[in-house]
């Protein structure tokens, strides 16, 4: 299988995260690599996949796992409630990957005014992140934290002499001290909020 490598310019400005030296960066496909199946793909900076969703059910569908290259299932992304209630529920699995366990509860997203969505931890008192961009017809968005500073950005991938791919392939740029895997599940959540999953 090829390898993907992410462009080495990151899309955000330096100023966004301060010390751009530890950020990462990661090229999300979304589109699942089983056939005829409903999720993404998340190569790392090695250009292997790192992690994957793969949604065997409905586009959209009430549950799906996110799991790391061996098929480890890392967290559960659940939808609840209906219309302007609905909000999805994240856990992590178990260690060892077992889905049969219980997860432990982790956040839950719902949507905002403003075309966004609002982060509250399990446990916490208030919306700790904010995404900005849920909306359907663009593919770049930005998580922030309550401080209003960026921790993440999700653009359109852009290769090495400017040509820019489709809406189905995005590059996403975590900033330093940041938990990767939250980031990663934000952006499922977000995919499972505009249906692209």
């Amino acid at each position: 299988m090829a390898k993907i490598q992410p462009h080495p310019s990151s899309p955000c400005s330096s100023s966004s995260y301060g010390n751009q030296q530890s950020s990462q960066a990661y090229t999300v496909w979304m589109k699942s690599l089983v056939f005829n199946g409903n999720g993404c793909a998340v190569y790392g900076p090695d250009g292997a996949v790192a992690f994957r969703v793969d949604n065997y059910g409905c586009r959209g569908g009430r549950e799906v796992l996110f799991m790391d290259r061996a098929g480890n299932a890392l967290i559960r992304i659940r939808r609840k409630g209906f219309g302007m209630f609905r909000r999805w529920e994240v856990s992590r699995c178990a260690q060892d990957g077992g889905q049969d366990e219980e997860a432990t509860p982790w956040f839950s997203v719902r949507r905002a005014e403003k075309g966004g969505a609002a982060v509250v931890m399990h446990g916490g008192s208030g919306t700790c992140y904010t995404i900005e961009g849920c909306c359907a017809r663009k593919a770049e968005n930005r998580i922030r934290d309550v401080d209003g500073t960026v921790v993440a950005e999700v653009a359109r991938k852009q290769t090495a002499a400017g040509v820019v791919l489709g809406e189905d392939v995005l590059t996403l740029t975590v900033g330093p001290k940041v938990d990767q895997l939250l980031v990663l599940g934000l952006v499922v959540v977000r995919g499972l909020m505009n249906r692209s999953l």
